[in-house]
């Protein structure tokens, strides 16, 4: 993934109501939601859930389908690990990470 996209990703998770969103379309799986069930779920109003699924649709990581008359809402899960694979590319020196490494790499970790 290139800088642009990745702030573009970035940009859309930086808002609490859609990082919420996002977080529940990964639980959900590659099935989804509809939009009145994620409404019902965060307790949003269906107009201002629509502006930030939209957000998320345009910044690539989720995606919409239609069945019938609803409207189904599932994360994409390439695009989630793009941004991680982008944010953690350099972690420890350019070689694989694990959460033991990945702390051991952290500024103010004794060495």
């Amino acid at each position: 993934m290139d800088a642009k996209t990745i702030v573009t990703a970035l940009n859309a998770l930086a808002h609490e109501s859609r990082l919420e969103v996002f977080r529940q379309l990964v639980q959900a799986g590659p099935e989804g939601l509809t939009a009145g069930t994620l409404s019902g779920r965060l307790a949003v109003t269906p107009s201002s859930l629509s502006f930030h699924l939209k957000d998320l649709v345009r910044a690539g990581l989720i995606d919409a389908r239609h069945a019938g008359r609803q409207i189904f809402y599932s994360a994409r899960f390439e695009a989630m690990n793009g941004v991680i694979a982008y944010l953690t590319e350099n972690c420890c020196g350019g070689n694989p990470c694990s959460p033991v490494t990945a702390a051991a790499c952290a500024p103010g970790s004794a060495e």
